[in-house]
Order: structure tokens, then C-alpha cells, then sequence
């Protein structure tokens, strides 16, 4: 089975408060973006796959920039789950801790589940905010559920991706989520139709830590005058969200990437009625208005 596990971006991002469990409170609204896409095929291990030969093909002798390898394999000790990641500016991380391979792990603690091989091309950019590994590890239980016939609905699949990481059940749902919580509390939303379209704009050489990003911000509950709240922001018409639909690491995340203030005015200069960073960054996106 293969599938195209896409982006998301986050229509407004406020930090409510810091919780005693170490986590922030946030509300935000989750939007899938199609502009970047993984490719991600699992099969039974004794299977054949539609995509190794062309993973292998152009990253199999190719090195990064980075130094690290454009293709990473790996295998877990008993054998049940084989692993081949391909990105072309390199895998930096060990294969067998992949989101993708820790959704067969948690599934294979409640279901006999057979051995798998999955390949993952990584077209997504890491660290930028965007969600692509929190994607291939909500596509990764949902595409095993479906080819094992586990019997998982949304809100079975979702209680899972939670366990993998905040933006996971969103992915499970896919389509607009207003998310509450670390994230993982999600309910429906429905954004105005029209002739929207979603740009992203990715930086080169810009990586921003979560960590980075929560380094010296103010909760909301902390400000003398906070901005107002999302929920409310969101009904004003989009020509009306500059200024007012916030993310709140771009305070923060700005002032030690300047550069990204400088692409946030450009996206303007190139007619979008909103931008803004999504997530912790270090992406940006433009909403325009299609003619």
C-alpha cells in the first residue's frame, strides 16, 4: 500500500499556559497542505514493493551536502519491521526511530501484527513546523489498520497518534481541526469556502527547535494584554486576520531568525492577504486569493 502523507499548517498558534506535566496549553487551528508530500509504501515483508527500485535508483549512491547518507536502512533486532528511508539533503536520524516505524511498534503491543517492510521517501521539510513526520506516523497506523483489517475507526486511530506526538491525531483526520491541549484535543471546524489557496515558503539552512522556540515566551495568561482570542479572530473575514491572527512563537522565533520577518513581508509584497509561520517555524505560508 502506498500513500502521500501530506503537511499541515496552523491558521493561528497561542500559548495558553505551561502545564505541571512539563507541556504548554495551546489552541490553534490545524490545515492540511498539499504543497509537500511524503511517499510512504508498507508492505508484507515477503511482498514487493512499487517504489524501492526508484528510492534506490536516485539515492543510493548519492551523499548529502549535509555528509549524511540520502538513504538510511535499518532493522529491528527480531526482524519484523524493515526500514528504508530516502531524502535528498540526508538522513540524519537513525531509521528505527522514525514515526513511521514507532506506529508498527505501538500497534504490535495490542495486534499480531506480520512483518512489514516500509519505504519512506522524505520530500517534507524536517524541523520547519509543517508536521511531515507526525503525517507518515498518523498514514503509518492508518494504512496498517486498513491492510490488516484491525477495525480501527478515526477515534480509535487518533487515541493511538497521540501517543506518538501532539500533532499526530490530527493527521488522522486530515481536513481543518481546531486543536486544543498539547494539540491532541481536536474537534471540527469548517473554514469559509472560497477561492483560497495555501503557499508555503520554505528557508534554506534554517532549523528551529521546538526547544528554540519556546525559549522565552510568555504564556498568554501571563501578558498584561493579550491578543484576542483565536476562536474570535478566526470568523473576521481573511483580509482582516493580518495583525490579528497571531502565532505566538514569531515573537520569539523572529528575533533570533530576522531573516524570517523579512520572508514574512515578502509573502505580503507577492499579494497574500495573510501570512505567518506555522507551527514553531521555521516555515512560512501565504494565503492568497486565486483569480
Amino acid at each position: 500500500m502506498i500513500t502521500y502523507p501530506n503537511v499541515k499548517v496552523n491558521l493561528g498558534l497561542s500559548v495558553l499556559r505551561k502545564r505541571q506535566d512539563g507541556y504548554h496549553d495551546i489552541e490553534t487551528l490545524f490545515v492540511p497542505c498539499l504543497d509537500r508530500r511524503d511517499c510512504l509504501e508498507i508492505i508484507p515483508s515477503d511482498g514487493y514493493s512499487e517504489t524501492a527500485a526508484s528510492l534506490f535508483s536516485r539515492f543510493g549512491a548519492f551523499r548529502s551536502v549535509s555528509g549524511h547518507p540520502a538513504i538510511a536502512q535499518g532493522i529491528t533486532e527480531d526482524g519484523r519491521v524493515m526500514v528504508t528511508l530516502g531524502r535528498g539533503e540526508g538522513v540524519h536520524w537513525d531509521p528505527l526511530e522514525d514515526l513511521s516505524v514507532k506506529a508498527y511498534l505501538l500497534l504490535a503491543e495490542d495486534f499480531d501484527l506480520p512483518s512489514v517492510k516500509i519505504f519512506l521517501e522524505k520530500r517534507s521539510p524536517v524541523g520547519a513546523g509543517l508536521g511531515g513526520g507526525s503525517a507518515d506516523a498518523a498514514f503509518a497506523l492508518k494504512m496498517l489498520s486498513e491492510m490488516f483489517a484491525l477495525g480501527l475507526d478515526e477515534t480509535a486511530l487518533a487515541q493511538y497518534a497521540a501517543r506518538l506526538g501532539s500533532d499526530c491525531p490530527f493527521f488522522i483526520y486530515n481536513r481543518p481541526m481546531f486543536g486544543q491541549g498539547r494539540g491532541e484535543l481536536l474537534s471540527e471546524y469548517e473554514l469559509p469556502r472560497g477561492d483560497l489557496r495555501i503557499r508555503l515558503f520554505i528557508p534554506d539552512g534554517i532549523f528551529v527547535s521546538t526547544r528554540e522556540a519556546y525559549a522565552g515566551i510568555v504564556p498568554r495568561e501571563r501578558r498584561d494584554c493579550a491578543p484576542a482570542p483565536l476562536r474570535e479572530v478566526l470568523r473576521l473575514p481573511v483580509e482582516e486576520w493580518r495583525g490579528k491572527l497571531v502565532n505566538d512563537f514569531e515573537e520569539t522565533v523572529f528575533a533570533a531568525h530576522p531573516e524570517l520577518a523579512a520572508l514574512k513581508d515578502s509573502i505580503y509584497e507577492r499579494g497574500a492577504v495573510y501570512a505567518s509561520m506555522s507551527g514553531s517555524g521555521s516555515a512560512l505560508f501565504g494565503v492568497f486569493r486565486e483569480s
